[in-house]
């Protein structure tokens, strides 16, 4: 019989061997029917996530550690179950027998490595007693060159190291309400904290979908950064309004909630299945669509358009660590060619006197500031309109030259972070 505990660890080294040796990403193993984790209980579902996460948080300084302590490298399932093992005595700093008896089955219980449970033991034992004073001494976890490259060239080193630093201490949960009246009764139920922006912030939690007013759809899971863009939009009430790329719905959400008549369009089937369940949760209503955004055509122009465009999602690590190893290189062209179809696409929609919000999840100028100053210059009849940091409880130097907001995950370092965004307002005139 398996000890207390077992299943989830082996779950989460499969996780970590879909990762880092399959280029697979996290949620799609977790929200396979047939993944690591579908015979799991929750609980045991939610600890096998999130050990996954926080090694691959954290991965560069387990893998210093480990291998002071190691003669020769040893098989990738090896590796991986000494890897849960460190993250669980140093990060987790769970009792020394629990995680040194899960490494030790882990790799016995491989028939292909059985005669190196010893030897797993013992490394593990060592790390227990010495990896701890190691670790202080080293820094967070770098980005891969191929992604730290092109951040350091845009924002300089220093900024490179904050923002890997900000990946490292992960992510608190943030949550958009359907109505800012249920502020104060919230606040008080989830222990949370208000920010400027007017999302909560929540630093303790427990199971998302027991917690206070979720059942009830009074609020829905949404990172602070990506609940602005649709403020960019300002009053919505009875207009018009395209959201583009629209699951998981957090976006749709907000625009229904605020009042306007929105459709929701998204080329995933599966994913806007998760659209319909947190509109039908929230009781908020939306038309959905699924539909290839580069052959939809609305029945009539429309007053505004939200396009959350497909991107490199760089700014999104700290959420998703895993994102910098399910993939061996940058490959961006074909997705800058897919934002600018899509922009095109969406300008053709907007009546006269419309807004689009343009945003991406992205730390890349290329996927921000640079699609925006290319569109502008095709499309003489659309303008910039610069965002007033006041307005929407941001930053006045989080707003650049042409008035479009840029985000990174180093801001708010001291409140957890954010995940880094860019967002810009397009106008149509005639």
């Amino acid at each position: 019989m398996s000890a207390p505990g077992y299943a989830p660890r082996a779950a989460a080294a499969h996780l970590l061997n879909g990762v880092l040796t399959e280029h697979r990403l996290l949620t799609d193993m977790v929200n396979s029917k047939d993944g690591p984790l579908s015979k799991l209980p929750p609980q045991g579902k939610a600890r096998a996530q999130s050990l996954a996460n926080d090694t691959l948080r954290h991965l560069g300084r387990i893998d210093i550690i480990i291998d002071q302590f190691m003669q020769k490298e040893p098989p990738i399932s090896v590796r991986n179950a000494l890897r849960l093992a460190t993250c669980e005595l140093i990060v987790d700093k769970i009792p020394p027998h629990a995680a040194v008896d899960a490494v030790v089955r882990l790799v016995k219980n491989n028939r292909q490595t059985t005669r190196m449970a010893g030897m797993a033991n013992a490394v593990a034992r060592r790390i227990s007693e010495n990896g701890a004073e190691i670790w202080a001494d080293l820094e967070p976890t770098s980005l891969p060159p191929y992604l730290s490259k092109p951040i350091r060239k845009t924002y300089g080193k220093d900024v490179l190291a904050a923002i890997e630093l900000a990946h490292e201490n992960g992510a608190p949960i943030d949550i958009t309400l359907q109505s800012q009246a249920d502020t104060d009764d919230l606040v008080e139920a989830l222990e949370a904290s208000v920010l400027s922006t007017g999302s909560l912030r929540l630093f303790k939690w427990g199971q998302i979908s027991t917690m206070p007013g979720f059942e009830e759809g009074a609020w829905w899971v949404q990172d602070a950064s990506a609940a602005i863009p649709v403020k960019l939009l300002g009053d919505v009430a009875g207009k018009t309004v395209l959201d583009v790329c629209a699951a998981p719905g957090g976006k749709t959400m907000q625009l229904a909630a605020a009042g306007a008549k929105v459709t929701a369009i998204d080329l995933s089937k599966y994913r806007m299945e998760r659209v319909q369940e947190n509109l039908t949760r929230t009781k908020l209503s939306a038309n959905l669509v699924v539909a290839d955004v580069l052959t939809y055509t609305p029945d009539q122009p429309v007053d505004a358009v939200l396009l959350d465009a497909p991107c490199s999602a760089t700014g999104t690590i700290r959420r998703h660590p895993d994102l910098p190893y399910a993939k061996a290189e940058l490959t961006l062209q074909p997705v800058l060619d897919l934002q600018k179809q899509m922009l095109n696409r969406a300008a053709s929609w907007l009546k006269t006197g419309g807004e689009m919000v343009y945003c991406t999840c992205s730390l890349l100028p290329s996927e921000g500031e640079d699609q925006v100053e290319q569109f502008l210059a095709s499309h003489p009849d659309f303008e910039q309109v610069a965002i007033v940091a006041k307005d929407h409880g941001l930053l006045p130097e989080w707003i650049d030259a042409n008035g479009a907001m840029r985000l990174r995950p180093d801001f708010w370092a001291d409140r957890g972070g954010m995940d880094g965004f860019y967002a810009a307002i397009l106008k149509k005139h005639a």
